[in-house]
């Protein structure tokens, strides 16, 4: 009986937020997987709608071709931590998602008011339904997916470590290009009107530029043990 108790009184939602080569998607899913919480990567989503419309033959420069069609992919997140997965249509989209054409559209396709309303309430039901707690990285988390979260943290690096990190993702990248890439989303998502990036006025900002990600992960860790113990 206890345990049940315990269980209960330790679920916990983290929002995870912050732009692009900041170490959001590892330090979220190796902190979820030390805890023992679910983990939910928003930015999946967005690449996942947008790969449908570019695949359907949709015309993503129309905002309005957009939101016609926004509700009719079915996106499913796997919310496991140590192996997520997102599904459209019941297609594995893990992989694709990824991709450089993908990259290069999914601001403006995620600037949609239409499309963020769609994949908002896919993401509170998810968060809703985790029954041991989770961490939800985006980039509008604390600010409205999740208003209410428990604790918010807000990644922050240096436009350099952040294309350096990018860079070494993505093989034979140009460290230049991709800085200017980042800088070119983060313009674009700080700058919609519909939820942009942004921190929230009560996260804790964790500058990742000088740190190792294991010190990320131990230090976002130790916030979120903190904020248990005080409840």
């Amino acid at each position: 009986m206890s345990t049940a108790v315990e269980t209960a009184s330790s679920a916990v939602i983290v929002a995870i937020d912050g732009p692009s080569g900041t170490g959001k998607s590892s330090t979220s899913k190796a902190v979820a997987a030390k805890l023992g919480l679910s983990y939910l990567d928003t930015g999946a989503q967005y690449r996942a709608i947008t790969w449908w419309m570019l695949n359907n033959g949709i015309d993503v420069t129309s905002p309005a071709e957009i939101a016609t069609a926004a509700a009719k992919p079915v996106i499913i997140s796997g919310t496991d931590p140590t192996g997520p997965t997102i599904t459209v249509d019941g297609e594995d989209a893990s992989g694709p998602i990824r991709t450089q054409e993908v990259t290069s559209k999914v601001s403006a396709v995620s600037a949609v008011p239409e499309v963020r309303t769609i994949i908002t309430e896919l993401q509170r039901s998810i968060a809703a339904g985790a029954e041991g707690g989770i961490v939800v990285e985006g980039r509008d988390i604390g600010t409205t997916v999740l208003p209410d979260a428990d604790i918010k943290i807000f990644l922050t690096a240096s436009p350099e470590a952040r294309a350096a990190r990018r860079s070494g993702e993505v093989k034979g990248s140009d460290l230049a290009a991709t800085r200017e890439a980042l800088i070119k989303r983060d313009a674009a998502d700080s700058g919609r009107k519909t939820s942009p990036l942004a921190k929230a006025d009560d996260a804790v900002e964790v500058d990742t530029t000088e740190l190792t990600l294991q010190q990320v992960i131990e230090c976002v860790v130790t916030l979120v043990e903190e904020k248990r113990t005080a409840a």
